[in-house]
Order: structure tokens, then C-alpha cells, then sequence
């Protein structure tokens, strides 16, 4: 009996095996299954969940799911990224990220409640931004030395909102290089930040481009300058804030990151629909009219881009003078 028995467990176990072994094949082919979902660490309307969008609705329809759209704004884009750090292997959850999340943060706190290159999978980087600083349009200033000269008449007086790593240090760089003495303030995003200068509570802000031309275009805000070291191609009447600060100049990023530990074949997937998805022309028109310079890479440019940035913000909080959280 124990002979046969010993046959019989064998038999079933290598038939359980072959089965498992058919279904991880299946689940392979058949990826996604299910739809997917983009965690978004800053509110609506901020240039992170504009991009966003875009992207998921071009993944949806390069992989033939539903892409969901989830904002989890706050701690400036910490309580996103750990959501997605929490769905390790998880090839469904990603985080639409920003320099802000996955290079900024570093060196913006003491401690970070995760790590943004080992908890991570890199799918691809989208683009880039810059951002310009904002005022009411009756702001006694209408350009950068004015509004310097304006500054350091009526120091301690002026406060800045910020949403983002982008936004506070590129108004810190500018208080600090400058020699101003300004009131920080911070918010969940850039939009409230603007809401909040429109409505008088603070006295300046600096917004990404896509969300500052629409103010200006509107006639609700003006803007003095950009932190690109160029004019942007959406605001060329906004000269650089380095052609009145030496050395000035500040930008940001966006990608496509996926949870650690994501099965390869979804990886593989994932990365040649995000290629396709880059590579239509609807796809970039879109991003270019949000205010974004497309700048496609893949996932392994990425990650050294990542490696990069994490040092180059390092030196931009430094010249900010911003001490860590």
C-alpha cells in the first residue's frame, strides 16, 4: 500500500505542478486581465494628474484595460508613493511620479518612509517641466528685478505657497540667491496654492507652466519669470529667472514607475506599450499643450536619470538653504 500510495501523491503533485505551471503561463498571456490603476500623488488639476491622464488613457487603449485614475495628494506626494511602495509585485498599481517623489524627497526629509530606487520599477519617463513665478496682476512689480527691488522693500512681508518640491525650491532658490526674506507656506498641491494667491492669503507662487499659462491666458495672475534656462515654448514673452539671478535654474520631471518586484513578462509588456503610447502623435500634442517638453526614455534610461536627480536636487535643496524635515 504504501508503495502505491507513495506513486499516487507523486502523480498528483507533478499534475499539480504542470497545472500551476500552465496557468502562470496563461496569466502571462493573458496580462492584463483586470484593469489597472495610477495612483496620482497630487490633487486634480495639479501637472502630475494632468500628465497622468493623458498616459492612462493611452495605456488603456494599448493594452485593452481600463486605466483608473486614484489622487492620493499630501506629504508632498509621500502618501502616494507609499500606497504604490505597498503593492510590491502588484503589476496592476503604479505611481505616476514626478522629481518630487522619486529624487527631491531625499533630501527634503530626514527620513524617508520609503526608498525611491529599491521599492520601485521603472516603466518610462514621460517629460519635463518648468515653472514660473506668479502674482496677482496688480502686483507692483512686472518683471524680476522689480519684483527683487519690491521684496527686500517690504521684507518678512511677502509669502510664497508651494505645492510640490519643484515649487518650493524654486521660490527657496530665489529667496536664497537673491537675499530676500520670505514666508513659506505649503499645500497638498500647486492648484490651491494658486486659489489661495488669487484670493490675496498669500503674495506669490510658482506654478508649472501648464497650470501658470492658463492663469495668464485667463488674466487671473501675471507671470515675472521662468526657472527654465530658456523661455518656454507655451510662455515666450516670460523671460528666465537666470537672466536676472546668475546661475538660476530649476525644472522638473514626470514617469511611469511600477511597485517592486514586478513579474517580468508584465514589466516587458508594460514597457513596450508605454514606448507606443510615447511614440503617438496625439499622445505628445497633448502633453506639449499641458505645458510638458516630451522626453521619453525607457525603463533603463530611467533609472539612471533617477540615480542622477537624486543628486542634482540634493545640490538644489543645498543652494536653497531648505533644511530637511
Amino acid at each position: 500500500m504504501q508503495p502505491r500510495l507513495g506513486l499516487f501523491l507523486k502523480s498528483v503533485a507533478l499534475t499539480m505542478l504542470v497545472s500551476l505551471g500552465a496557468t502562470s503561463a496563461f496569466a502571462a498571456d493573458a496580462y492584463p486581465n483586470k484593469p489597472l490603476r495610477f495612483v496620482v500623488p497630487f490633487s486634480a488639476g495639479s501637472a502630475t494628474d494632468v500628465v497622468g491622464r493623458i498616459i492612462a488613457q493611452g495605456m488603456s487603449e494599448a493594452l485593452g484595460q481600463t486605466v483608473t485614475v486614484d489622487n492620493k495628494a499630501g506629504a508632498n506626494g509621500i502618501l502616494g508613493a507609499e500606497a504604490v511602495k505597498a503593492a510590491a509585485g502588484d503589476p496592476y498599481t503604479f505611481l505616476v511620479t514626478t522629481s518630487t517623489t522619486q529624487a527631491a524627497n531625499v533630501s527634503l526629509y530626514k527620513k524617508l518612509s520609503y526608498d525611491p530606487v529599491k521599492d520601485f520599477t521603472p516603466i518610462g519617463k514621460i517629460g519635463e517641466t518648468g515653472f514660473i513665478l506668479m502674482v496677482q496682476p496688480d502686483f507692483p512689480a512686472n518683471d524680476m528685478k522689480q519684483f527683487i527691488a519690491y521684496a527686500k522693500a517690504n521684507p518678512g512681508k511677502l509669502a510664497y505657497g508651494h505645492g510640490s518640491s519643484g515649487s518650493l525650491v524654486s521660490a527657496a532658490m530665489v529667496s536664497q540667491m537673491a537675499g530676500l526674506d520670505t514666508i513659506n507656506v505649503p499645500y497638498k498641491s500647486i492648484p490651491p496654492a494658486l486659489t489661495d494667491l488669487m484670493g490675496g492669503q498669500i503674495q506669490f507662487a510658482f506654478a508649472d507652466i501648464g497650470n501658470a499659462v492658463a492663469q495668464m491666458n485667463g488674466g487671473k495672475l501675471k507671470g515675472l519669470g521662468v526657472t527654465t534656462a530658456r523661455r518656454a515654448g507655451r510662455a515666450p514673452q516670460v523671460p528666465p529667472i537666470g537672466d536676472t539671478i546668475k546661475d538660476y535654474a530649476v525644472s522638473a520631471w514626470f514617469g511611469l514607475m511600477a511597485p517592486a518586484n514586478l513579474p517580468p513578462d508584465a514589466a516587458a509588456k508594460l514597457g513596450r506599450a508605454f514606448k507606443d503610447v510615447m511614440a503617438r502623435p496625439d499622445i505628445r500634442e497633448k502633453i506639449a499643450a499641458a505645458g510638458i517638453d516630451v522626453d521619453y526614455q525607457d525603463s533603463a534610461q530611467l533609472a539612471k536619470t533617477i540615480d542622477a536627480e537624486i543628486k542634482k536636487w540634493a545640490l538644489w535643496v543645498k543652494a536653497a538653504n531648505i533644511t530637511p524635515e
